[in-house]
């Protein structure tokens, strides 16, 4: 089968480093005949630039899908078995089925499906690439509105990694139902107070 006519799917997530709020991941197949200008590993793009992708990616890709893995479940299985499986929930949220998924990392999630994993993919494939956009739009805003309801975190401004400004503000107003539990600042936090459970 030629590489024209598989549909190959991207995958990435976004959301292993910080200390709050759920690992999401995405999944998307390009259209060939219709390619984005410009995609790029989110990380190395701006705001501004990864919202004007994220619109061309939704409007374009044959078939995009994203999907978490929650907070509680990063706690009970860990980071990266989390991250495993928000990649798989949003390879089955598909709504055209790959032939072949490439996965950003070193290990795929399990899956039914021939798949590769390329370390440093989402600066090799446009599809990992999309995929590593519209994850990373889809998680900042999942920020912005946990700003909203705990404007004193600065939500907004870290995503939820573990800042200088993010670790004082766990010192000074607590943990949230938000936090993961099994990550060190968070977990040292509430050992501390003594009411880690």
């Amino acid at each position: 089968m030629s590489i024209i006519t598989t549909r190959v799917a991207g995958v990435d997530e976004v959301g292993r480093g910080p200390l709050v709020g759920p690992v999401v991941a995405a999944a998307v197949i390009l259209d060939p005949d219709h390619p984005i200008e410009g995609l790029a590993d989110s990380k190395k793009l701006s705001e501004k630039r990864r919202l004007y992708l994220d619109e061309q990616i939704r409007a374009g890709a044959i078939s995009y899908a994203i999907a978490i893995a929650t907070v509680e479940e990063i706690d009970r299985l860990n980071i990266l078995h989390a991250s495993l499986l928000a990649m798989h929930r949003a390879i089955e949220k598909l709504s055209v089925r790959p032939h072949h998924v490439l996965v950003d990392g070193n290990r795929c999630p399990d899956i039914p499906i021939s798949c590769e994993a390329v370390v440093g993919g989402d600066a090799l494939h446009a599809n990992i690439s999309a995929a590593s956009i519209i994850a990373k739009v889809a998680r900042d805003q999942m920020m912005v509105d946990l700003h909203h309801q705990y404007p004193e975190y600065g939500f907004d401004k870290h995503k939820g990694y573990p800042t200088k400004a993010h670790i004082e503000a766990i010192a000074r107003l607590g943990v949230l139902d938000q936090h993961r539990r099994s990550f060190k600042p968070v977990r040292k936090f509430l050992q501390d107070v003594g009411s880690y459970e």
